[in-house]
């Protein structure tokens, strides 16, 4: 992990609108630019939290080892997003792991500062409530959708998330991210052979395109369909 002392980029503006001229100097005199290469781990599930994390460029995933070395990806983040609080505010060690997707720029807050400007700031303490509130109904979501669809519907609506999550190319059709299939396998809660099979599928039904890792959604709607109907 390489750290570089910058000015507070310009994506943090939502929780700058917030703070008073004082705190605004606090926290940029006291946030750190990371650069992480492809894969590399940006936090560990077992260490103490102690950063408010804000991806600012590339692309991350939040993920649970689990039985047989399988991997469960819980969330996937995007630029600007906001991660690695919640164990803080909790006291508990990190209950996931972080790691890049890809070349990532993250910036790295302590939360010992967040905390002592909350004590005096209501609407920063408002702003992490309905933070944590989006992230618990998201969750809440996506538990029941990996636990109750089927696989189609659940590497459709991987596809899908990934789609509205990072966008799509100059073409209009391929998705902005390179997935390995085991990470596409992990994010739909399957096995790298179910996935392989299933994307297989969509591709002899015209639903997707496939160029290696490049994936291409030539149907939409009928994804979408598939995704809704679990």
């Amino acid at each position: 992990m390489q750290q570089i002392d910058v000015n507070l980029p310009e994506s943090l503006a939502d929780i700058w609108r917030v703070l008073t001229e004082a705190e605004r100097v606090r926290l940029r005199d006291q946030s750190q630019i990371c650069h992480y290469k492809r894969n590399q781990p940006i936090y560990l599930e077992g260490e103490r939290a102690a950063f408010l994390m804000c991806l600012l460029k590339g692309k991350v995933k939040i993920y649970k080892d689990g039985v047989g070395g399988r991997s469960q990806i819980i969330r996937i983040i995007k630029p600007v997003q906001y991660f690695g609080y919640r164990a803080y505010f909790a006291s508990e060690e990190y209950l996931t792991n972080a790691a890049a997707f890809e070349s990532s720029i993250v910036c790295l807050t302590p939360m010992s500062l967040i905390t002592d400007l909350i004590k005096n700031n209501t609407q920063l303490a408002m702003f992490f409530i309905c933070q944590l509130s989006v992230d618990l109904g998201l969750a809440d979501e996506r538990t029941v959708n990996l636990t109750q669809k089927h696989i189609r519907g659940r590497l459709a609506e991987a596809l899908l998330v990934l789609r509205d999550s990072y966008g799509i190319e100059k073409d209009g059709a391929t998705l902005s991210i390179y997935l390995a299939r085991e990470d596409l396998a992990n994010l739909s809660n399957m096995t790298t052979s179910n996935a392989i099979r299933t994307l297989s599928n969509f591709v002899a039904e015209h639903v997707i395109a496939l160029d290696g890792r490049k994936i291409k959604i030539i149907d939409a709607d009928r994804l979408e369909k598939i995704s809704s109907l679990g």
